[in-house]
Order: C-alpha cells, then structure tokens, then sequence
C-alpha cells in the first residue's frame, strides 16, 4: 500500500484541483493522509467534503494548534506514517495522470536491484507552472542547472537534488524517520541524504508534476544561469553563504543522529564536511577539493569558491 502524505494550510486557492489530480491517477490503490495545520480559511471544509465523496480514500485531521512552518508538519506526519511505500504531497501542485504508476515501477524495480531492505528514495524532474499552470519551464533540472543524476553523498551533502513533492520512499527508509533533528534545512533535503548515506536515491529524469509557483511560493524555481539571478546573487552573497553554512550544521545533525548507521568513509566526509563551520580558508577549500563536495553547475561553483575565500 502507498500512503500519500498531504499537509495543509490555508491552501484553498489550489487544494481542490490538487486533490482532483490524485483522484485521476491511473494507479489507485493509496490512502492519502491530510494533516490541516489550523487553516484560517476554507481548506479543510474542502477537504471533508471531498473525503465524504470518497469514503476510505481520504484520512483528514487537524494540529491542536498551528506549528507556524509546514516543514514541521511534514515531518511530524513522516514520523507517524509508516507504509510499504511512502509519498509527499503539496497543497498547490498537480501530479500528472501517471505519477504514482511511473514511481512505483521504479522504486520496485531499484528494490529488485539493491533490496528490500535497502532505504530507497525514488525522485523525478518537474515541470514549472505559473498560478493558472501555464508552463514557465518543462524542466525544473535544466533550469536549475542540475544534475539530478549526481546524487552520491559528497553530493547530497551540499544541495538537494530530490524535491519532496516529486518523492516516493520505501519502508525500509520510512523507518528511518523516528524524529525531527535538532538541526535541517528542509524536510525533503533531509530525506535525500538519508537516501544518499544510507541506502539508493534514483531518479526518473522526466516530469511527473506541474510544480505551481506564484506569489506565497515563488523561491522555488530559478533559473541560476540568467543574468538578473547572477546580479542577484552576487548584489547579496550573505544568502548563499548562509546556505552553505547550513549544508555543515545539517550535515553534523545527520551524523549526530544516524552515527551507528554511518560506514567509516561516510562518517569520515560527514565530519570533515561539518567541520568546515569552524575551519579556516585554506583549509575549507582543502576539504571541499578532498572530498569532491561542490556544488552543481559553473554559476554556483564559482559563488561557493567567491564564499569559501572571503566570507568566514
């Protein structure tokens, strides 16, 4: 069985076409979980209705109270959700006809290859959409200048390649989750380098979903190589070198956590990367050049090499 973990909060501009593209998959055996996290506005008498409409199809609750970041929720229902295969929904996309089919094929087959008992995370590109799905771009991977196919650890380490709401994991990895570390990024990134450290990330290097940006979520989607994102970057550089600190003290946390699980190379490069908070200059370039932990694509090297020499 797949559970389908959807969290919501005051999603009512979108809930409904997004539930209505889970209703029209071409692979239907899932629950989909909804967690509403005290919306003020009409998405969770949405979501009754639809789950009367559809007996057994929808288990709904609420929070006591607002968590304030849907980070949190995600990670609270990933910690109580535990299933053969386990997917992340957002409120505002829409999944393509074959999304489930297409993940599920792969993830099983990545089961026949490494085991069932090998943690496996299954992720796929996207295509970006405007408010009313109006396609900005058909590939999120291009876009962005990625390479979704570079997903090894020194690479997990230092960006995430596996949108969440692109992802299917299995249970071995699901089992993995038994808390919210002290420290992380974002709920997605997190699964991806547990993937990465300690088990098999694949990925389908088509579209299984029109990822909806507009104006309450419009960070997700850039195009790194324009030249008004460059101007952008290098007009404020305290916001990437913020985000590589936080790559160290995620990086530290997931060790904290899963240190008994983490073979002697990989503990190695965790701690040596984690490190690097603390480390001098010359000594972060060393690692970074050591270890083979760069960043994806030309723009982002050369702003990781700009930050590495003149911000502490």
């Amino acid at each position: 069985m797949i559970s389908v973990l959807l969290p919501t909060y005051n999603g009512e501009k979108y809930i409904a076409e997004q539930i209505e593209s889970l209703l029209s998959q071409t692979f239907q055996d899932f629950i989909v979980y909804i967690r509403d996290d005290r919306s003020s506005d009409k998405t969770y008498s949405i979501i009754q209705e639809f789950a009367g409409k559809n007996p057994g199809k929808f288990i709904i609750s609420r929070n006591e109270k607002n968590t304030g970041e849907s980070k949190i929720n995600y990670f609270n229902m990933m910690i109580d959700h535990k299933d053969d295969y386990v997917m992340l929904c957002d409120q505002d996309d829409v999944w393509l006809p074959d999304k489930i089919e297409k993940s599920l094929k792969k993830i099983r087959e990545a089961e026949g290859i490494y085991g069932l008992q090998t943690p496996m995370l299954v992720y796929t590109d996207l295509t970006v959409v405007n408010e009313n799905l109006k396609i900005t771009a058909h590939s999120y991977e291009k876009t962005a200048n990625k390479n979704f196919e570079k997903n090894s650890i020194n690479s997990a380490v230092t960006m995430n390649n596996a949108a969440g709401c692109t992802s299917i994991y299995n249970r071995a990895l699901a089992e993995k989750i038994t808390g919210i570390p002290e420290f992380y990024v974002m709920h997605d990134w997190w699964i991806y380098l547990t993937a990465s450290c300690l088990g098999k990330p694949c990925v389908i290097r088509e579209s299984t979903i029109l990822y909806r940006q507009h104006g309450d979520n419009d960070s997700g989607a850039k195009n790194v190589l324009s030249l008004n994102y460059i101007r952008n970057i290098l007009s404020n550089l305290n916001k990437p070198a913020s985000m590589i600190n936080d790559s160290y003290r995620q990086a530290g946390a997931f060790l904290k956590m899963y240190k008994n699980d983490l073979t002697g190379e990989k503990a190695e490069l965790l701690y040596s990367y984690a490190s690097l908070s603390k480390a001098s200059r010359i000594k972060k370039i060393r690692t970074i050049i050591r270890y083979k932990t760069f960043l994806h694509g030309i723009a982002r090297k050369v702003f990781q090499i700009i930050i590495l020499l003149f911000y502490p």
